[in-house]
Formats: C-alpha cells, structure tokens, sequence
C-alpha cells in the first residue's frame, strides 16, 4: 500500500553549492555527509579558519563566552541553576568552561610569579664546603672557614687581654677556645671528606658527588642506590628499581633548585591543573553525600563542582593579572599600587564568600544547616587539597 501524500515526509533537496562527498559521491546536505560521516572540512584550508574551528571546538571561544563569564564571577549559583533549567545552549558548557580557565590561568600564573633573587628552596644549613662543585672551591671554603676563625681567635685574645683575669673570664675564654678548635677540626675534616668524594668520583669517571647537604635518608643512614637503597618488601624488584631511579632523580634535582627556584614553581603550577582535575569528582561525591535527601543526581553535583573550580580559576586568573599590571605601571609603589593590592585583596574575600553563597543558592536550604555543611565540606577538601599539593610537589620534584 502506498502511502498517502499527506504522511510522505518531504524530501530534502542537496544543495548544489555543496557538492558530492569526497569520500562516497552522496550530495551533501550539511557540514556532515549523512551517508559515511566524513565532515566537509577538512585541515587543507587556511590557517586562520582551522584555528577559529580549534577554538569553537575546544573552547566555545564565541558570543557564550562573554555571557558565561560575567556571571561566573559575579552571579554565584546562576551558571548551575541556568544548567538544570536547560538554558544551556547559551552558556559555555561546564567542563570546557573549567578546562579553559584552569589552562589559562595557570599558565598566567607561571608567567607572572617568580622567586626571583629570593630563593624559598632552602634545604638544609647553607655550606660553601658542601655545596662546592670542585676540589678548589673546596679548598677555597675552607680556607675562609678557616679564616674566620682566626678572626675570632685574635677578637677573643683582644677582649681577653682588655678584660679582668678573673676565673670566671678565663674559664669562658678557655671553653671558646675549644669551641674554636672544635669547629676548626670539624671544617678540615669535612673539606677532607668532600676532597676524598671527588677524587673518588674522578677516579672512576663518574659524575661530581651529590652535596651531603642534599641527600636523602631512608632508615638509618643515608639513600644510595647499593649499600641503602629503598626496598619495600611487598614490591617486586623491577618497582624497587623504578622507586629507587626516582628517588635519584629528586636527589640530583634538588641542586637544581637551589639554583633555579623557578623550576619547582614551574613544576608546581603545571600540575594544579591536572591535580584538580582529579580532585573534582571526589568533591562532587561530597556535595552528593551532603545532600544526600535532596535528590539530585551526581551529575547534579558535578556541575556544581565545575562551576565552583571554573570559578576559582577565574578568580586566580584575575589575581595574577592585577600582579602583572602593578609591576607593569605600580614599579615604585604609590597609590596605583595600593588600588591593585586592595583589588587582590578583594578578590580573594570574595572567592570563599562566592563558594558559601553559591551553595546557599543551588541547594536552597537554610543559613545554619548550609554553614554547617559548607564548613565540613570545606574542611575535608582542604585536607585533601594538602594531599594532592603534597603529592604534586614531590612529583615535580622527581619528573621536573
């Protein structure tokens, strides 16, 4: 039976400026041939259009972003409620809303922060004889080790000879002596030992010792690869091996750093990103489990949590600008630079005000059982935040 013209749906016309598909010779009705899928643009095209598709594609980089912006940083909760509304085709979408803040904002931060001449890396004492690269530096510092205690043999002598010669004088001017034979005896005995690491090294073609200063101890004494090396008892051998390659690894950095702090900056800021993409579902599980009578689906949660960290991203974002414009036009000080530094100031204010009223906003319940809620919530992701900061900077440590 044939249909009738009135249930015959209407065929749709090729559009002959479009053409056949390249790949299986259908006519074309759209950006995508219906017939094998094939997309009608492909990458041999100019540049510029390729990169506008990479930014449409990946970041919604169009008239959504700056509908989705404002809100993000000013609207706490309004991002998420839009969502589950399903007025959604107007905003950028969650998870490339956080992916591209989380990006952009760290990679400004690595740009903006330096240590500069102040160097936090401080592992240890800072001694010239241990940290030296070579037999002369060695004998270098030692010989003004050396010399700075003659200096305080001939200030002792001096004050001794201008003061009383009472018991007391003399009994603390002989206990200063030994302090300085002491510490004269301990300087040439490790500038021995480190000549002796040398010579050793030298001899068997190996590279310069690591600095005592920077060594890693397991158990009783300190790492080494034979005689200590980390061993974990229920590890096969081929892991022992790999832990204890990159325990190497983080004892040869470590000098690194001392020299270019900026590294473990680097390092550190490079992997927040990946860190809090781990730590986001694990937050929307404890959004989930606060509200657990709410009835709300984890996604539910999750949105809330991409929006929440898309926002703090933002938010940091801004902070790392506003450092970059004060050094740029507030170099000396004055009043511009107290403009940025109250601007800063107010940013991070509003960063766990925006959070508590976010919450507030999207699970609509009262002040005390959201405070409540907001203050536990809070203080498990902080440890957890600690954690995988902890985990991150041993990382960066080993895989710099």
């Amino acid at each position: 039976m044939n249909p009738s013209p009135e249930t015959t749906a209407p065929s749709v016309p090729a559009d002959p400026a479009r053409g056949d598909c390249a790949n299986c010779g259908t006519p074309l009705l759209g950006e995508h041939c219906y017939a094998c899928g094939q997309p009608v643009k492909g990458l041999v095209r100019h540049f510029s259009s390729l990169m506008g598709d990479v930014f449409d594609s990946v970041f919604e980089w169009d008239s959504r972003t700056p509908r989705t912006l404002w809100p993000l940083l000013a609207r706490p909760g309004y991002l998420s409620l839009e969502y589950f509304a399903g007025r959604r085709v107007r905003y950028v979408s969650p998870f490339r809303l956080f992916f591209f803040m989380a990006i952009v904002a760290f990679f400004v931060g690595r740009l903006v922060i330096s240590f500069g001449d102040d160097n936090p890396v401080q592992l240890g004492g800072d001694s010239g004889i241990e940290t030296a690269r070579s037999i002369a530096e060695v004998e270098r510092e030692r010989d003004r080790a050396l010399a700075e205690i003659a200096d305080a043999r001939t200030a002792l002598e001096t004050r001794g000879q201008a003061t009383d010669s009472g018991a007391g004088s003399e009994l603390g001017r002989r206990g200063a002596e030994a302090a300085l034979r002491a510490g004269e005896t301990a300087i040439r005995a490790q500038a021995d030992e480190r000549i002796a690491a040398f010579q050793a090294a030298q001899a068997q073609g190996g590279p310069p010792p690591v600095p005592r200063l920077h060594r890693i101890s397991f158990g009783s004494g300190e790492w080494d690869p034979v005689t200590n090396p980390v061993t974990v008892p229920w590890l096969p051998g081929f892991a022992n091996a790999w832990l204890n390659r990159q325990v190497g690894r983080a004892e040869r950095n470590v000098q690194r750093l001392r020299e270019e702090p900026d590294l473990l900056k680097d390092s550190l800021l490079g992997a927040v990103p990946s860190t809090l993409f781990v730590l986001l579902p694990l937050f929307a599980l404890m959004l989930k489990l606060a509200y657990l009578f709410r009835r709300r689906l984890y996604m539910e949660h999750l949105i809330v949590a991409l929006h929440s960290h898309a926002f703090v991203c933002l938010a940091l974002l801004l902070v790392f600008l506003a450092m970059a414009l004060e050094r740029w036009l507030a170099p000396a000080g004055g009043a511009a630079a107290v403009v940025f530094d109250l601007f800063e100031a107010a940013l991070w204010l509003w960063i766990p005000v925006y959070l508590l009223l976010m919450q507030k906003r999207v699970y609509r319940q009262g002040w005390i059982m959201t405070l409540a809620k907001y203050a536990v919530i809070g203080l498990c992701y902080s440890v957890l935040l600690a954690l995988g900061a902890a985990f991150t900077t041993i990382a960066s440590l080993v895989w710099m």
